[in-house]
């Protein structure tokens, strides 16, 4: 038993390990002439450089990129916060689009925030 024990410790110190995936707060829209221009309130704890949220995109609800905005640098003192994003073609017809978040380390989150559109 002791054996194992020792096995197992050692073999979960040898996993990495990641950091919580951003987490989309609040996501809204607006229709702006022919486009649509979104808002995404996200949180992440972001270290610096080395780690830190590195964007958000726009989905329609089969997977399909309709808008990314980067994240051009670190957000580690000012947490949530807030990025706009304009100029987005959503195809007619669309009621609700999904948002995602990527890290710099550990990519897009697995979550999606499901938005409704007005």
């Amino acid at each position: 038993m002791r054996h194992l024990l020792l096995i197992c410790t050692f073999s979960a110190a040898a996993l990495p390990a990641f950091a919580d995936e951003p987490v989309i707060e609040n996501a809204t829209a607006r229709q702006s002439g022919g486009s649509w221009s979104f808002s995404v309130t996200l949180s992440h704890p972001d270290t610096g450089w080395e780690h830190y949220a590195d964007g958000w995109r726009v989905l329609d609800m089969e997977g399909n990129e309709l808008g990314l905005r980067v994240l051009a640098h670190p957000h580690e003192n000012e947490q949530p916060f807030t990025r706009s994003l304009s100029g987005v073609q959503i195809p007619n017809g669309t009621t609700q689009v999904q948002v995602q978040a990527r890290c710099i380390v550990d990519g897009w989150g697995e979550e999606t925030y499901i938005l409704p559109l007005p």
